[in-house]
């Protein structure tokens, strides 16, 4: 999760079951996340218990529309095929998610209401144009689906198989302005940040899944192998060590620290390019948990026009620095473009100037609420930097410690696979002059897997035909029986 956190302090396998707050003692957001975590966590677990890795609830008498199991698919003809996706709700992996489309509330004309007539016209002749009650493959809200990228068309033959993709992902008041409180003015920062579930519907034809015209056990099988195949294998550990030539610095840290960073720092490490090491992946870096941030009020070619240049000198822009640039739909797409580098700043029009221009179709919709994301492996010729690839980002390199800057190093398990999106959290301390980073007895750093990204996945309908599928949903029904058929039945006995 992206945020202004100082840590993120769940563990699972403390077995913890509350935060309780002591009186008089300074309340941390750590603290307050960590509870979040454990509800989530508990809920989620519970869920998936009862329910199995996927299922959504039967359909029972008296349900309102969309209180059913959702996701139902619909193969759609046309010239750019679609999927109609029903409504209702379905959970993955303990985790639920919605289909139903929110449909708009009215709203008063300007001028007052105008009658209608009995075609449902206005007094204009106008027809309100309706708002399907259901999402499609194309205009799913998180997909973001284009049917001029030949990745994203449906397949071209059948069968195939069209599946559920669910993630969760933080988001802050600079995608969704509507989580700022406004009476506390614009000159101060945001408050919280939200966890926002997003869901997708995708497709595998049959030659991706490596299965013919198997039944729904078999494509089921041959499903979960794929979703096995996805998962990532990277591993890295994290450390300080106090940097040649540490005397001769001046004393801003204690003489024997072994991390020299002047403030306490959450470093986040992120896998940029996926693959393996051979085969070009790529991570990049920020102290600050990716959380510096500026939306972008408009863009120019390589210049970018933005609605702040920071709060102070330490979260702001600088010419050298690396940045990402972002929007709903490029972080919802999880497909990496190209860092790039901060050439220019012209401070009295809020305005920098990039080393080249976004790809197309990023950051130029505002509805996307764009921003540019900085990242803090800028230098150059700086002890511990590693040439930079074409894409900004810094190589994997195995089996080695990388020195990212004062002191903390970072270590990449060789024979790892690595997904774009991979991250891990490194608390960086002044007073322990160390990180905090689990270890052995002999104080060996660990070896841990990625917080996240945790993707999860269900089969939802195997598509045989224009007119014909296999239903890959699995239902559940509630628990509660009427007392008067228990009653009933005992006294049948």
């Amino acid at each position: 999760m992206y945020g202004d956190f100082s840590r993120l302090t769940h563990q699972p396998g403390k077995h913890y079951s509350a935060v309780l707050a002591q009186q008089g003692r300074v309340q941390l957001d750590a603290d307050a996340n960590e509870q979040a975590a454990i509800e989530l966590f508990r809920s989620r677990t519970l869920a998936r218990d009862l329910i199995g890795t996927d299922g959504g609830p039967g359909k029972r008498p008296g349900d309102r529309p969309g209180e059913g199991p959702g996701f139902e698919i619909t193969y759609v003809n046309g010239t750019h095929p679609d999927l109609a996706i029903g409504a209702g709700r379905y959970y993955v992996d303990g985790i639920q998610v919605d289909a139903t489309r929110p449909q708009p509330a009215p709203a008063v004309p300007s001028g007052g209401p105008r009658p209608l007539d009995g075609d449902g016209a206005d007094s204009d002749g106008v027809i309100p144009s309706p708002t399907s009650a259901t999402w499609s493959y194309w205009n799913q809200p998180d997909a973001y689906r284009d049917p001029e990228l030949p990745g994203d068309k449906l397949p071209t033959s059948f069968p195939f198989l069209a599946y559920l993709k669910v993630w969760d992902r933080s988001v802050t008041a600079v995608e969704d302005p509507e989580i700022r409180e406004v009476a506390l003015g614009a000159a101060m920062p945001d408050t919280a940040a939200r966890v926002k579930t997003v869901w997708q519907v995708l497709t595998l034809s049959a030659q991706d899944l490596e299965v013919g015209d198997g039944g729904a056990a078999t494509v089921r099988d041959a499903f979960y192998h794929w979703v096995d195949a996805q998962r990532s294998t990277a591993l890295l550990a994290a450390r300080a060590e106090r940097p040649e030539g540490a005397a001769d610095e001046p004393c801003l840290v204690r003489p024997d620290a072994r991390y020299r960073g002047p403030e306490n720092q959450l470093y986040r490490i992120e896998i940029h390019q996926g693959g393996t090491a051979e085969r070009g992946a790529t991570f990049k870096w920020s102290r600050e948990n990716g959380s510096v941030t500026f939306p972008i009020a408009e863009l120019d070619g390589t210049w970018v026009a933005l609605s702040t240049l920071g709060d102070d000198d330490k979260l702001t822009l600088d010419v050298g620095d690396r940045v990402e640039v972002c929007d709903s739909a490029y972080l919802s797409r999880g497909e990496p473009a190209p860092l790039l580098r901060v050439e220019e700043i012209d401070l009295p029009g809020r305005r920098v100037r990039l080393s080249a221009e976004p790809l197309p179709g990023i950051g130029a919709l505002p509805e996307r609420h764009p921003f540019l994301r900085r990242w803090d492996h800028a230098s150059t010729g700086t002890p511990g930097h590693r040439p930079r690839t074409d894409g900004g980002a810094l190589p994997v390199e195995e089996g080695t410690w990388l020195e990212l800057e004062d002191g903390l190093q970072v270590y990449f398990n060789p024979g790892s696979s690595y997904r774009p999106g991979d991250f891990w959290l490194v608390p960086t301390r002044t007073v322990t002059g160390a990180v905090e980073w689990p270890a052995n007895a002999a104080g060996d750093p660990l070896l841990r897997h990625p917080l996240g990204i945790d993707v999860h996945y269900a089969p939802l309908a195997w598509i045989t035909g224009e007119n014909s599928h296999s239903d890959l949903r699995r239902v559940f029904y509630p628990l509660a029986t009427p007392l008067s058929d228990l009653n009933a039945d005992a006294q049948e006995s």
